[in-house]
């Protein structure tokens, strides 16, 4: 596991659903856009002053940022999700919430 690859993907991800360009961002932060485009790729990491500023102006959290359990390659998303609603075969009310929120999401 890559974690600058990893954090640069939730980072890139955070400021597109915040609707900044990296332009934009990197302004806010203070770094180039260079900089930004090279912590979003991997390939810098990003410096503990940088890291305040960017939870500060995309309002997100150390565990929002962090949470990278989810960022798995999709076969093993699927085997996991798989599992974990087979375990619930036996409450009926969580395999019934289960199945409401999974096809509200993919709902056409």
């Amino acid at each position: 596991m890559d974690i600058k690859r990893l954090l640069g993907k939730k980072i890139k991800q955070y400021r597109i659903l915040r609707n900044y360009t990296q332009e934009q961002l990197a302004e806010k932060l203070n770094i180039s856009q260079r900089t930004l485009s090279g912590i979003e790729c991997g390939a810098n990491f990003l410096t503990a002053q940088t890291l305040n500023k960017i939870f500060e102006v995309l309002e997100i959290t150390p565990d929002d940022l962090f949470y990278l359990n989810y960022l798995k390659p999709n076969k093993e998303l699927v085997n996991e999700l798989i599992s974990d609603i087979k375990m619930q075969v036996n409450d009926t009310d969580k395999l019934h919430t289960i199945y409401k929120v999974v096809k509200a999401i993919i709902k056409d």
